[in-house]
């Protein structure tokens, strides 16, 4: 059995913590990682969007996966993100694998009108510097039909999983039937798509707030398992609705307000580094309300 398909249930999505000065905070994002991987996650994602991986340097993110593979203290595999531009890619994917990762995840290159055959040669090149499994982030322009996702498993033999970043559910579940249990099927777009997802048959989810709430996320992906579409719709509305539209509020809020969240709980994780920008202060007092209500799930 590949890891890719032990994947069930949720990855976690640890923010990288940094300092008053924007370098680096090590020690915060070792403290959240070990506090989150007390959970049963099915493996965190260091070095991800979330994480702020376009804002690091290539060292930089390395140091991220050494630190949360070490933080983990091997409850559960760490997927490093790897991206940027073919040798930055290349050198990011090596580096990780010497730093103990065990999977990465490949995002899209940088440049955001490459036709499909630079795609297939830029992914493959990535995935072929290490022995690792690996899978494709498809968000944003990376969108791909059936058939294209097909013919990636066909020529990168260490492709396992594939991680979608569209949203679209009607697509990804015409993927999914035409390539079949060659891969396995991650949701992760996000939180607020979560029935969606498990209505068409993924095994796992990405969420961010489990690096708030993991006991939240957890359950919610128990119930789309079970497919128990009440419970978990449910769930969405009372918990995940008010958290979102506060990330609708502005561009890159994605992972500002997941910031601010956790500095009010109590968790290491400091400004975003530009050209993101912090929660604005007339949006923290609707954070506090979120945080009070995630308090039962903490």
């Amino acid at each position: 059995m590949s890891l890719a398909q032990s994947f069930t249930g949720v990855f976690g999505f640890p923010v990288t913590p940094f300092k008053k000065d924007l370098s680096l905070d090590l020690d915060g994002l070792a403290k959240n990682v070990d506090e989150m991987t007390k959970h049963p996650l099915c493996a965190i994602v260091a070095a991800g969007g979330t994480g702020e991986i376009y804002s690091m340097t290539a060292a930089e993110n390395i140091e991220v996966v050494r630190a949360s593979v070490e933080a983990t203290h091997g409850r559960m595999p760490v997927v490093a993100g790897v991206g940027y531009n073919l040798p930055i890619g290349i050198e990011m994917a090596k580096g990780m694998e010497k730093a103990g990762a065990q999977a990465l995840l490949i995002m899209p290159p940088y440049y955001t009108n490459a036709p499909f055959d630079g795609l297939v040669e830029y992914y493959a090149a990535i995935a072929g510097a290490t022995g690792l499994e690996v899978s494709l982030y498809s968000r944003d322009w990376a969108a791909f039909t059936p058939e294209q996702v097909a013919r990636l498993a066909d020529r990168i033999p260490n492709l396992t999983f594939w991680k979608d970043g569209q949203g679209d559910a009607r697509k990804y579940q015409r993927i999914m039937g035409a390539v079949g249990d060659r891969l396995a099927w991650i949701g992760g777009i996000g939180d607020d798509c979560v029935s969606a997802y498990f209505a068409v048959g993924v095994q796992s989810y990405t969420s961010s707030i489990s690096s708030v709430a993991p006991r939240l996320s957890l359950a919610m992906a128990d119930a789309g398992m079970k497919r128990d579409f009440a419970a978990l719709d449910k769930l969405v509305k009372t918990y995940v609705h008010p958290l979102y539209a506060l990330r609708d509020r502005l561009k890159g809020y994605e992972v500002s307000i997941m910031k601010t969240l956790m500095e009010m709980t109590g968790k290491p994780a400091g400004p975003v580094r530009p050209p993101l920008v912090n929660t604005r202060p007339a949006d923290e007092a609707d954070v506090r309300k979120v945080v009070e209500l995630y308090r039962e799930w903490m």
